[in-house]
């Protein structure tokens, strides 16, 4: 079944990703139109996260930041199918790139780096535009689909400008296997792990867990920690930004990249919140109690 399905949606899948952009967001708005005018997708959730988070601002502030939010979700989705057929030229004509003088430093000196990020802007067309940067080799950590059609389908899309993946679970044996290689590893940091395993932190004024995996793997590994922001000063337009967080992590007290990295994200949300993941259910864990 997962075959047939794959199969049916794939002319459709790539008829889109051929649309020029102007006709992308004439269907976003279509999209946009049915996925929240008519069936309220996740509605309740952004409605929960954005009042949970935003608590100084006013209804009309919130209901603000849900419009755009529901323009940039659903321009998200089309723009990620884009990248099935995206040009070199049309991803640097589409994200301008600031500071990567940065990580120009780290592949001078032979070092390789970390990338830390989160799901704000786009974080696709983010590795497609940094594939042209003529730096690193860019690895992303993913979780693979169930379905082997459209994981296939993914992975193509998302290496098809000479990227490369690392599956979630293998990213320490993959990373290990490439240390002679010159990479730059994105973690995308802001997914729900385990509460029992997780960096306690304050983010948008809830208790929330963040992975360790990134911190440990910086420190275990020795590699530069650069953060990259990923604004949307314009419908169709993204800017790409990296600055350095950490350039000697061994070096940092533990759950110290954590924190820094966690409140630089939160600083770029505050700055324009609705080009964050608000669908996401971040907060559904609760931070465990000490036992005595």
């Amino acid at each position: 079944m997962g075959a047939i399905a794959y199969y049916l949606a794939l002319p459709f899948l790539y008829g889109i990703s051929l649309l020029p952009f102007r006709a992308l967001y004439v269907l976003s708005d279509l999209v946009q139109a049915l996925v929240f005018g008519l069936l309220g997708y996740r509605l309740k959730v952004v409605r929960q996260n954005l009042r949970n988070s935003f608590p100084e601002k006013s209804d009309a502030e919130l209901k603000r930041i849900e419009k755009e939010f529901r323009q940039w979700f659903c321009d998200l989705i089309l723009e990620t199918l884009k990248t099935l057929t995206i040009s070199p030229s049309q991803a640097m004509k589409r994200i301008s790139v600031e500071g990567d003088e940065v990580v120009k430093h780290y592949f001078d000196a032979g070092r390789s780096v970390i990338l830390v990020m989160g799901h704000w802007g786009n974080w696709e067309l983010g590795g497609a535009r940094f594939s042209q940067l003529p730096y690193h080799h860019l690895n992303v950590i993913y979780h693979p689909l169930e379905n082997k059609h459209f994981n296939r389908l993914v992975e193509r899309m998302r290496m098809r400008l000479g990227n490369g993946l690392y599956p979630m679970k293998d990213t320490v044996r993959c990373m290990l296997r490439d240390k002679k290689l010159l990479t730059a590893t994105a973690f995308i940091a802001d997914q729900t792990p385990a509460p029992g395993h997780a960096y306690w932190t304050t983010f948008l004024n809830q208790d929330t867990p963040v992975f360790w995996g990134t911190e440990t793997i910086a420190r275990k590994l020795g590699y530069p920690v650069i953060y990259l922001g990923i604004d949307r000063p314009r419908r169709g337009h993204y800017h790409m930004r990296f600055e350095l967080l950490e350039a000697e992590p061994a070096n940092t007290p533990e759950g110290d990249i954590s924190e820094r990295h966690t409140r630089r994200l939160e600083q770029d949300i505050r700055s324009r919140p609705a080009i964050w993941l608000w669908t996401h259910r971040r907060w559904k864990h609760r931070r465990p109690t000490r036992q005595v």
